[in-house]
């Protein structure tokens, strides 16, 4: 038990750390690349801090456990939304641009649905499934990183005379080396923490699918729970929003469908279906929430925190 609890302290300071070190990194190449933050936090945050849900999903596929790989995807796009969102907007109410609620938000809930439907009635995921999940993310990724661009050299062009005093970011080279050491430390921090509460919470005889949409799921969601909230503290309040949609597409279309077309699950739990039920809602929640004024407010916040905690109470 005292090794698990050090597991959980050292998890939780490296997962600081490396929340720190990618925002950082990651505002710097968004600068570079003459990039949104919105974009930045949709693709190279939101795939950073997804990392951990990437290897714990595959390692638990390769070992024959589809509740902990399919129940860690579920869970925690369950607490990318209400978690972390919520908490987030707690810190710093949260702005969100007309193109998250067009496009982003809707295409998350489609696949969210797709998702779902094909646990209901298939009760599997195939390789040519995930093969077809991880090509529609490169389309997308692609076509918003085009766009985004577009978007930003007229910007750049329209102000180039206040662009040209502004201060030069970093070098390239220091912005990616900061990257890959913060995603590394977020990495081994929400492994070392998953390792210490799985073995808690499996000291108390508690089932793979309520351990991978619990606590599997909110470690290695808590990548994003920091990283999100350095970003809102430090003003990017827009990577925020894109780190917590993007990482819920990236779990569908790239931690689950990548699992799959490695090891496909050949059996899915029928309760996974009420999961997948509370995973569309809260899409839907927040998608409403966020068209109120365009903003996601505190008391929004707090009602998506409320949420989650009494769906963690129900699961348990």
């Amino acid at each position: 038990m005292t090794l698990s609890i050090g597991l959980i302290l050292i998890g939780l300071l490296l997962l600081i750390l490396g929340g720190d070190w990618l925002i950082r990194g990651s505002v710097s190449i968004a600068q570079r690349l003459r990039l949104t933050p919105m974009v930045i936090g949709l693709t190279v945050v939101s795939f950073g801090t997804s990392a951990p849900e990437f290897l714990v999903s595959l390692q638990s596929a390769l070992s024959g456990n589809a509740g902990i790989a399919l129940g860690n995807v579920i869970g925690s796009n369950i607490a990318n939304i209400a978690l972390i969102l919520g908490a987030t907007a707690l810190f710093c109410p949260i702005p969100v641009r007309g193109s998250t609620l067009k496009i982003d938000a809707p295409f998350l809930i489609i696949v969210s649905v797709i998702l779902t439907l094909i646990c209901h009635f298939t009760a599997s995921l195939t390789r040519l499934q995930g093969i077809i999940g991880m090509l529609l993310l490169t389309a997308y990724v692609a076509g918003l990183v085009r766009a985004a661009r577009a978007q930003t050299q007229q910007a750049v062009t329209a102000e180039a005379p206040e662009s040209a005093e502004a201060a030069p970011p970093p070098s390239l080279l220091k912005a990616i080396l900061c990257l890959l050491i913060a995603i590394a430390a977020l990495k081994w921090g929400a492994e070392w923490l998953v390792q210490g509460a799985s073995a808690v919470a499996a000291s108390l005889g508690v089932s793979s699918r309520i351990i991978g949409l619990t606590v599997v799921a909110i470690g290695t969601s808590l990548p994003e729970l920091f990283a999100s909230i350095i970003a809102a503290r430090r003003g990017n309040v827009d990577m925020a929003v894109g780190n917590a949609i993007g990482s819920n597409l990236f779990n569908i279309l790239c931690v689950l469908a990548a699992s799959c077309s490695i090891c496909p699950i050949h059996h899915i739990d029928p309760a996974f279906t009420r999961d997948c039920l509370w995973m569309i809602g809260l899409s839907l929640l927040i998608w409403l929430q966020l068209r109120t004024g365009y903003t996601l407010t505190r008391t929004e916040g707090g009602i998506l925190l409320l949420v989650y905690f009494i769906y963690i109470f129900l699961t348990l």
